[in-house]
């Protein structure tokens, strides 16, 4: 792919479905030619069909378990090599719901290799060529078990809680760089998702359950608006911010050569 007068290319993994397929379609909406990464190739084309058809973008599809460090490998390639990418969407991830006594460890491992290990390091693939072409944008998409890691499988709340400090540190390091990062917290959202998690989203209240077209529609108002945290649900945006200011008080506390004085250590 070649860029033009549009957006540049954005990548976007996990695409073939839900909350990517859903980036996908806003993005190409936006003027990006885009690059989508997933498993199921016959979605990946369909998919890719349609959005070229309604927008005209330039759409390449690319099938590929993230899981696997082959596959893995060769969309940091993708992503290394192609300098019209602008944007990386790292949405690929898994989750689950079962507690610790009832998961299987095999698959709690195979959860942290897709949603630690693969953004990760498709994360350290696209930064080196944003910052040698003077910018870019990364969105990861986390959960709101990043802050509250109770609510489903402590595993899955554990690599979204990675998410979310990666996404931070990100933020401070490239600052300086014009690359533009985001963390994405969605409540329960109707996808696939809850089905391979173990929880079908037809048992979660309705009350809790937002689409995956107002998540992602949403989630980019808040990168328009330049927020780094974004949680689609949350009302009081004040709330987040006092979260926020909680944390960077604590930050000049948390490191000295003597103990608290509650500890009383002679």
């Amino acid at each position: 792919m070649t860029q033009d007068d549009h957006k540049g290319t954005a990548l976007v993994t996990g695409a073939s479905s839900g909350i990517g397929a859903v980036y996908a379609h806003r993005l190409a909406k936006q003027g990006y030619n885009l690059i989508l990464v997933a498993r199921n190739g016959e979605r990946l084309k369909t998919l890719a069909s349609r959005l070229t058809d309604e927008t005209g973008r330039m759409v390449e599809t690319v099938v590929a378990d993230l899981g696997n460090r082959a596959d893995l490998a060769r969309i940091e390639g993708v992503l290394k090599d192609d300098r019209s990418i602008t944007l990386l969407v790292n949405n690929a991830g898994v989750g689950g719901t079962a507690p610790l006594l009832s998961a299987d460890v095999e698959k709690m491992q195979e959860m942290i290799e897709l949603n630690v290990t693969a953004l990760t390091r498709l994360t350290y693939a696209a930064v080196p060529g944003f910052a040698t072409r003077g910018g870019g944008t990364i969105i990861n998409i986390a959960s709101i078990v990043a802050i509250a890691p109770e609510l489903l499988n402590g595993v899955y709340g554990g690599t979204k809680a990675f998410v979310l400090a990666f996404s931070h540190s990100l933020k401070h390091e490239l600052a300086e760089k014009n690359i533009r990062v985001q963390a994405v917290l969605p409540g329960a959202t109707a996808t696939e998702f809850w089905d391979i998690a173990g929880t079908p989203v037809e048992h979660l209240p309705n009350e809790i359950v937002m689409s995956a077209e107002n998540m992602v529609d949403a989630s980019l108002a808040g990168l328009e608006q330049g927020e780094f945290a974004t949680i689609p649900s949350l009302e009081d945006a004040g709330l987040l911010a006092a979260y926020e200011q909680a944390r960077q008080a604590l930050m000049p506390n948390l490191s000295r050569t003597t103990p608290a004085k509650r500890y009383k250590v002679a």
